[in-house]
């Protein structure tokens, strides 16, 4: 080679763009790869483009299938969430239901319990009257004191005052069996 050719195949030549057309137009050669040469280039030549037939179910039915899939097992987790927060708040607003429940029957009997606590204080005030203390002691059997001695002691001497009565004795129960007792 002579010094001008040298000079130039140096010379960087200016490649028109790519296309997809230029890009299957030309093959390399493995040769080609290696070096980065690139192979000569058929001007009209196009390759013929055709599917490959795959073995087993076809791939866009796969896709579609498992697409499909992720979008079922998405709905289910989601009706699953939303059954289990219906059911969540349907078990949380019968537990609320019971307790209130119970808080109004403890209400009702508090209340009952308030009205018989008043009518046994009632009862209380009511038998403490110096009479219905007279009439419980009359129906115990008891009978009134007599004329009451007093004992005072002084510095001095001890001294009696009134003279004590012993108290009159009880008059008989009737006996059970006679008619007109008790």
């Amino acid at each position: 080679m002579s010094r001008t050719a040298a000079v130039r195949t140096a010379v960087p030549r200016a490649t028109p763009t790519r296309t997809a057309s230029s890009r299957s137009a030309s093959p390399r050669t493995a040769s080609a790869r290696v070096t980065g040469a690139k192979a000569p280039r058929a001007a009209s030549t196009r390759p013929e483009l055709r599917l490959v037939p795959t073995v087993g179910a076809r791939p866009r039915r796969r896709a579609r299938g498992a697409l499909l899939s992720r979008k079922a097992t998405f709905v289910l987790v989601v009706v699953a969430m939303l059954s289990l927060t219906t059911v969540g708040l349907l078990v949380l607003n019968t537990a609320i239901a019971v307790d209130s429940l119970q808080a109004s029957k403890a209400r009702e009997a508090n209340a009952a319990r308030a009205q018989e606590v008043q009518r046994l204080q009632q009862e209380v005030v009511s038998g403490e009257t110096p009479a219905a203390v007279a009439a419980a002691a009359a129906a115990a059997g008891l009978v009134p004191a007599g004329v009451a001695g007093y004992l005072v002691l002084g510095p001095e001497a001890t001294a009696m005052r009134g003279t004590p009565e012993p108290a009159p004795a009880p008059e008989p129960a009737p006996p059970a069996g006679v008619p007109g007792g008790n």
